[in-house]
């Protein structure tokens, strides 16, 4: 690899952690802002989500100049195709998360509903996922991205019994059925966040092994 082909990989992967960073605190916050009620909090995380695009399309930008000064093959080629996979997981997270802080605008006009508390560990173990599937990526490391695929099916299972919890408290609080509705929504984009960094850690096992494991879950099983 040319001296200038590392120096560029690295700026790139600068340029991904930056946008990881801003992508997990826009999730933690849209979070926030829907437990604390916090109009201000949900509409700085909105805002906020036009400076994570630009992020998102730099990154792209540097991913296409890559391929077009330096021919990567192999290795480094697997890496750029996985680097702008990675990008767009990323941004689609941010928008989910603009997605919650919207369904927080939207709870704050209507009567208060109970948070469940599972709520924060779903929260906390997804972007666990997330800071873990970029780690993997930097080490790359398949092991640790496999253990990643895995955490998944925790989160689907605080998801069900958050869903499930509400589904309780809807039907025996008739005036709980909007705001319920509202939570609902809210707790089924985080889930789609986890999905999001599973897909990344997926990737980083094809970039490390050559081998495309997504919808094979033996291949996750594999440690």
């Amino acid at each position: 690899m040319s001296k200038h082909l590392q120096r560029d990989l690295d700026s790139l992967q600068r340029d991904l952690l930056a946008l990881a960073a801003s992508v997990e605190e826009a999730i933690h916050e849209a979070i926030r802002s829907l437990q604390d009620r916090d109009i201000e909090l949900a509409n700085q995380v909105i805002a906020g989500d036009s400076q994570i695009d630009q992020e998102e399309n730099h990154v792209e930008e540097e991913c296409l100049k890559i391929l077009a000064l330096h021919q990567p093959v192999a290795v480094d080629l697997r890496r750029i195709a996985s680097a702008m996979k990675i990008n767009n997981e990323l941004e689609r997270m941010a928008d989910l998360a603009e997605d919650i802080a919207e369904r927080a605008l939207h709870l704050a006009d209507l009567p208060p509903i109970p948070i469940p508390a599972k709520l924060q560990h779903m929260t906390d173990l997804t972007a666990t996922m997330v800071r873990q599937s970029l780690d993997a990526f930097v080490n790359l490391d398949a092991r640790q991205a496999r253990r990643v695929c895995r955490m998944d099916d925790e989160v689907d299972r605080y998801n069900d019994e958050i869903i499930a919890e509400l589904m309780e408290l809807m039907r025996s609080s008739p005036e709980m059925v909007e705001p319920g509705v509202s939570l609902f929504s809210a707790t089924r984009h985080l889930e789609r966040i986890a999905d999001h960094a599973t897909n990344i850690a997926e990737d980083v096992v094809y970039l490390v092994e050559g081998e495309i494991i997504r919808h094979r879950p033996a291949a996750v099983a594999d440690a």
